[in-house]
């Protein structure tokens, strides 16, 4: 394991630790003001959210539904891009151990340059 891929991948890590620690805090800060929770509850709420198991009492308020309807919205697209995120380095990893294209290298040939049949010397049109 190469140290570039070791750092890419622990910096894409705490990029991704660190968007879901904010937005569990943005979500126990919207618990607190809409649903007047306590820290504690509040927490619960929103890792429950963020986690992907969903509510475990209803909202009370009307602001609260609509922020819990959101929220869950965010956090399945937060679980698709932080996961991309942190598979992104291994993914390129693996191309490049096995010597995979990569971006526009998929256009490029293989084959070892010949002369053209006019460099050989044909005669024709």
């Amino acid at each position: 394991m190469t140290t570039r891929f070791a750092q890419r991948l622990a910096t894409n890590f705490a990029i991704g630790v660190g968007l879901i620690l904010l937005s569990l805090f943005v979500g126990m800060l919207a618990y607190r003001y809409f649903e007047d929770l306590r820290w504690v509850e509040s927490f619960g709420h929103a890792a429950m959210i963020l986690g992907g198991m969903g509510p475990y009492a209803e909202p009370k308020s009307e602001g609260g539904k609509l922020f819990e309807g959101f929220y869950a919205l965010y956090s399945g697209l937060l679980l698709i891009g932080v996961t991309g995120l942190i598979l992104a380095p291994i993914i390129h990893h693996v191309m490049y151990l096995y010597h995979l294209p990569d971006d526009g290298e998929a256009s490029k040939s293989t084959k070892p340059k010949t002369q053209s049949s006019k460099a050989k010397g044909s005669l024709g049109p």
